[in-house]
């Protein structure tokens, strides 16, 4: 794939996205000892990030055969999916953003002033540029991800934009994390989680709750989640937003492959295998699968593990709801559903949840 700017939406500024090593090692450069200097704090968790070997013999051996979509998100697949997001087919982050945009007011308010702002996955930074804009002088930000170099050369931009807000990082798989440091939200106002974005759909139902649960005790009482969810649609518009015409989503699919080859030192045939993705009506969700063409065969230290034709890796699921559908999910785990936006083609949801101030 060659390279090329990405115009991307009108609010968003040109980067650069073209997958090839040396662009992306721009895009998020290696990771250091020494934490970002604009950042108050580095608190790292050493979050297990899962043993990518074992994970992957172990998803090849399984019925159906898959492979969890946390490992999409090395560099070169974070670079793919920011360009993913800027695609004309993926309406998500456009809708979202112009969303948040309309309902900036609304969300101040039902804030309140000196907040501390958790986000769950912190993603390249646009978003939550618009929260701290909106609200009333917020006391701290703190980002959470995985990832210790996206985490930090994100968040450490951001920290030199914001220099009036206390702005640090979390390195913690979100999904397993249960408490919140002691150093984070010091701030005396009330303490907003913040998840944009369709992640919650990567979830189960039975996980989501579990998950929300978890950030609820977080976010303590009187404490908020201000949270996206994508919303059930025209299976064509998911069709193709999954499949976008430039190929983006397919080669974020594909580099699971390529880095099964480069890290795992599996011998595989790339171009055996395509992206396959569709909505799964009966489970509400978009399924996203590598398919086998032709029988293929992927050996791994000794082990040698056959596709028949047709058969797949099942990488990703995203599930889509109804707003009581989500709003179900959201009391199930302790929040009050206190207030939803929608966009006026009903294609994205955003939801401020309450904690109950008795917990």
């Amino acid at each position: 794939m060659s390279s090329l700017i990405a115009p991307g939406p009108a609010f968003l500024p040109q980067r650069l996205f073209a997958p090839h090593t040396d662009n992306v090692a721009r895009l998020f450069p290696e990771p250091s000892d020494r934490f970002h200097p604009a950042l108050e704090y580095m608190i790292d968790l050493k979050p297990d990030q899962g043993n990518f070997l074992a994970d992957v013999l172990a998803g090849l051996a399984d019925r159906p055969r898959s492979l969890s979509p946390k490992y999409f998100y090395d560099r070169v697949g974070s670079a793919l999916f920011d360009a993913i997001c800027d695609c004309d087919e993926y309406y998500v982050t456009r809708t979202e953003m112009a969303l948040l945009q309309d309902i900036s007011a609304d969300i101040a308010a039902l804030t309140g002033a000196h907040a501390n702002v958790i986000e769950y996955g912190a993603g390249s930074g646009w978003k939550i540029r618009l929260l701290l804009q909106a609200l009333d002088q917020p006391a701290e930000y703190a980002a959470l991800d995985i990832s210790r170099d996206h985490l930090e050369h994100a968040v450490g931009a951001l920290a030199q934009d914001f220099p009036a807000i206390r702005i640090g990082c979390i390195c913690a798989d979100f999904t397993r994390f249960h408490h919140l440091p002691d150093d984070v939200a010091q701030g005396k106002g009330r303490t907003l989680g913040f998840m944009p974005g369709s992640t919650i759909g990567n979830l189960d139902p039975e996980q989501a709750v579990h998950f929300l649960g978890n950030v609820k005790e977080q976010m303590g009482p009187g404490g908020a989640l201000l949270i996206g969810a994508d919303l059930k649609k025209d299976h064509a518009i998911l069709q193709a937003a999954y499949n976008d015409k430039a190929g983006h989503t397919a080669a974020f699919n594909l580099n699971l492959l390529k880095r099964m080859e480069q890290e795992l030192g599996a011998k595989l045939d790339q171009g055996g295998f395509a992206h396959h993705a569709f909505y799964n009506e009966q489970a509400g969700r978009v399924e996203m699968h590598l398919i086998a063409e032709g029988t293929q065969t992927i050996e791994i230290e000794g082990n040698r593990f056959t596709f028949q034709d047709g058969e797949t890796l099942h990488t990703e699921n995203s599930h889509k709801f109804t707003i009581a559908e989500f709003q179900d999910l959201a009391r199930k785990a302790g929040f009050l559903p206190e207030k939803v936006w929608t966009d006026a083609k009903k294609l994205f949801s955003i939801h401020f949840l309450s904690v109950p101030q008795d917990g």
